[in-house]
């Protein structure tokens, strides 16, 4: 029988093949946890998405994300819950979606605010680097609109008129993308005296409008175009490159002398930041291709809105070049909030 020299191995012993065994366990335990990750990555989304609407029920951002989230949730397989979170101008839902996790089960739905909101908030509560565009999918022109009473007949002939005696105009509250628009091109653009009257949303400034209780009525197209169609009130301009399709008959600011200038409220959808990539480019496909169909195009158009299709990196680019556009005039206009 051959013999042991001391460079062979020693015999093994109990205690040494328990640690054999418990050294495997935790290898196939880390192993199989990190399966499960990848696993879990590939998976997505395995549970119900939350869209939380900086605004509250009924009005167009959360019509529009009920409408997206039935597309989102057919095409991917998944109940799409919708949260409403209204308050602070859309900070608070921002600030709530920029601190979750960020795994794709928390989606922002937000306005134009969340651009203008940079500028305009001393302290918002978050950072907007903490959020990710996903998509930003519509878009809607403001409006300026007076009583069917109103002698102008005319966006020039209102400024006309202003320039002597000074105006009244109101807006969904101050802040809103209407207001800051409506400011700016009143002070800036127009040089006119124009009072603003805020409310707390776009119906009650709607009836001081119909009610003749104010000159003038700045808001998105889509909270005033069933007054003008009625002849309750006159549409004077539609801040826009071109006529709103809803509302073919009232002219562009640039057709009444004001060329270059628009303003617009649309609907984004954004994820906390370090969401994985591959997250984001898959809720970005499940609303795009919502989006590029002809009812829930249809739907939109009969809300007001034009559907915006784009990546996550065109949304983010946008995102930038609306934070840098509605930052300007912000500081124009003279406004902060605390």
């Amino acid at each position: 029988m051959p013999s042991h020299s001391r460079g062979d191995a020693a015999p093994r012993t109990p205690a040494s093949g328990c640690l054999r065994l418990m050294s495997a366990l935790l290898a196939g335990l880390a192993a199989t946890s990190l399966c499960g990750q990848v696993g879990a990555a590939e998976r997505y989304p395995a549970r119900a998405i939350t869209f939380v609407v900086a605004y509250a029920p009924g009005g167009v951002a959360d019509a529009i994300a009920r409408i997206v989230g039935q597309d989102v949730g057919r095409q991917l397989g998944q109940t799409v819950v919708v949260e409403n979170r209204g308050g602070a101008g859309g900070n608070l839902a921002a600030r709530a979606v920029s601190k979750s996790q960020a795994d794709g089960y928390t989606v922002l739905v937000t306005t134009t605010s969340a651009a203008i909101n940079e500028t305009l908030y001393k302290n918002k509560g978050y950072e907007t680097r903490d959020l990710t565009p996903v998509a930003i999918v519509a878009s809607t022109p403001d409006v300026i609109a007076v009583h069917a009473s109103n002698p102008a007949s005319s966006l020039a002939d209102f400024i006309k008129a202003g320039k002597q005696k000074g105006v009244t105009f109101g807006t969904a509250g101050t802040g809103s993308p209407s207001f800051v628009g409506a400011a700016y091109f009143f002070k800036i653009l127009a040089k006119i005296d124009a009072t603003h009257v805020p409310f707390q949303g776009g119906a009650p400034a709607v009836n001081a409008a119909a009610g003749n209780s104010i000159d003038a009525i700045a808001i998105s197209l889509p909270s005033v175009a069933p007054q003008i169609e009625h002849g309750t009130l006159k549409g004077l301009g539609v801040a826009a490159p071109k006529r709103s399709a809803t509302l073919p008959g009232v002219p562009t600011y640039g057709e009444s002398g004001f060329p270059d200038f628009y303003s617009n409220s649309w609907i984004g959808f954004f994820v906390p930041a370090n969401t994985p990539p591959d997250v984001v480019a898959a809720l970005n496909a499940a609303i795009e291709h919502g989006l590029g169909e002809p009812a829930t195009a249809g739907r939109l158009r009969t809300l007001g809105f034009e559907t915006m299709l784009n990546s996550p990196s065109e949304a983010a680019g946008l995102f930038e070049s609306e934070v840098e556009k509605w930052g300007a005039m912000v500081k124009a206009i003279g406004i902060a909030i605390d």
